[in-house]
């Protein structure tokens, strides 16, 4: 049975939530060894000690990507049209940031009304990650990898999943795992995939999901997965290339 209007907005409202910011060695000294006179001087300000180890200026591996890329643009327009046919913002819609060099998002959302067939509701968003190397925090690299498995879990731990289950997957940055799961809401059967990849010291965490509305069939698990990682390597492509 269709649904007014009225009913498939709030619906919608409810349904439209994103997944989605040296120590150097010191110096000591000695005094002259004479021949056992009274003259002796303190050289302590003229011969510096060597420092210890434990004292020597401390390094880490340097970062490899200085910036991000712009969110909105780092998925093309076509593949963004092809996963969310009627977004209500077809440029996409950015996600607040305070620092566009370490964090950055874009989302698409939207209906596409098939009349007595019913409506396929689709979201697609996509999040950046940089992380800078720290001598008391570890390379950016390790520190991206740190938050990827931190990132997964939280994924893997959303409230109401069913029928969670992950893989690792190749071609997609330097490391990359896929979550596929299902979300029962708004009365309606959500199909979600996410992928979160990690090229050099960037996180990229991608999420697309969609349901059938108004007796519209729920959308396959590998529909939604395929887009998912499709979006995934534009996203960690555009990376490198923003980089250049």
């Amino acid at each position: 049975m269709q649904r007014s209007a009225p009913r498939l907005t709030r619906i919608l409202a409810c349904a439209a939530v994103p997944v989605m910011l040296v120590v150097a060695g010191c110096s000591s000294g000695s005094g002259d060894s004479g021949s056992g006179t009274s003259g002796s001087k303190d050289t302590a300000a003229t011969t510096p000690a060597t420092p210890s180890p434990s004292q020597s200026t401390k390094t880490v591996e340097p970062p490899k990507f200085a910036k991000l890329p712009e969110a909105c643009k780092a998925i093309t327009a076509k593949t963004t049209a092809a996963l969310v046919p009627k977004a209500k913002a077809k440029a996409g819609t950015r996600a607040p940031s305070s620092d566009l060099d370490s964090r950055s998002g874009c989302s698409w959302n939207g209906l596409e009304d098939k009349g007595v067939k019913g409506s396929q509701y689709r979201w697609l968003d996509v999040s950046f990650y940089r992380y800078a190397s720290d001598v008391s925090l570890g390379s950016g690299q390790e520190r991206a990898r740190n938050s990827m498995t931190k990132e997964l879990a939280k994924v893997e731990d959303t409230p109401g999943a069913q029928k969670v289950r992950g893989a690792t997957v190749t071609g997609i940055g330097d490391e990359a795992k896929t979550l596929a799961y299902q979300l029962r809401k708004t009365n309606e059967d959500f199909v979600y995939a996410t992928v979160v990849a990690r090229t050099g010291n960037v996180l990229v965490m991608l999420s697309y999901n969609g349901a059938g509305y108004a007796g519209a069939p729920t959308p396959s698990d590998k529909v939604i997965m395929d887009g998912a990682v499709k979006a995934a390597k534009e996203a960690v492509a555009a990376v490198a290339a923003a980089n250049k």
